[in-house]
């Protein structure tokens, strides 16, 4: 049975980030508040925790997993990004928003989209998820909370718990997050392609045909 904790959405309890991050380094899988709605983290090289999330979301090989980064500066290692994609994801983050890039060497093929080899990449703004995220000191492979048959992801920490209690190891209640999920950009080759407008503001992005 999972655990469920509490953690202050704006001052995160250190001993309460401490236990997160041990179960996610332990090869656990939890359930975290982000910018834009709950999702699903486990520690990147972690093959049987990645297995999980693709059985309980029922996804399949061609879904894109997200590495959640705590900043640009781990950019580099998990993909290729020229300078005129990077002005601009340093200019959206940290926020609410995906970016499809193609990956590095350093991605293990599992995380990557096997026909595209691309990778998600993203930097929330989100207390929870960077004192994670700094305590964890590398990224989380991440994916939406959204549960099979639904178009929204899960909002309500408590339902969540009572619904994956027995599936996960660990349930964060930061508070409620947004219904909405990232906008996703591919930023693979020439100029960006919105290919999810979800939270995040996509004005910037009128010229794009």
């Amino acid at each position: 049975m999972g655990q469920y904790l509490e953690i202050h959405p704006d001052n995160p309890q250190a001993r309460f980030i401490s236990q997160a991050v041990a179960i996610v380094r332990s090869g656990g899988l939890m359930v975290y508040p982000t910018d834009s709605s709950y999702a699903l983290g486990c520690h990147i090289g972690d093959k049987a925790a990645m297995e999980r999330i693709a059985r309980l979301r029922q996804i399949d090989s061609s879904h894109n997993f997200t590495l959640v980064c705590r900043d640009l500066s781990e950019l580099s290692l998990y993909a290729k990004v020229d300078n005129h994609a990077f002005r601009l994801m340093k200019s959206l983050t940290p926020g609410p928003y995906t970016f499809l890039l193609k990956a590095t060497r350093e991605v293990p093929r599992r995380l990557q989209n096997p026909k595209r080899k691309t990778i998600g990449l993203r930097v929330p703004e989100n207390a929870i998820a960077h004192a994670i995220l700094d305590s964890l000191n590398e990224p989380i492979m991440s994916s939406t909370l959204i549960m099979p048959g639904k178009e929204v992801a899960e909002n309500d920490p408590e339902e969540i718990f009572e619904q994956l209690e027995k599936h996960v190891d660990l349930v964060i209640d930061g508070g409620p997050c947004s219904l909405e999920p990232t906008t996703v950009l591919d930023l693979t080759e020439g100029d960006p392609k919105v290919l999810r407008h979800g939270r995040g503001a996509i004005d910037v992005f009128d010229h794009i045909s």
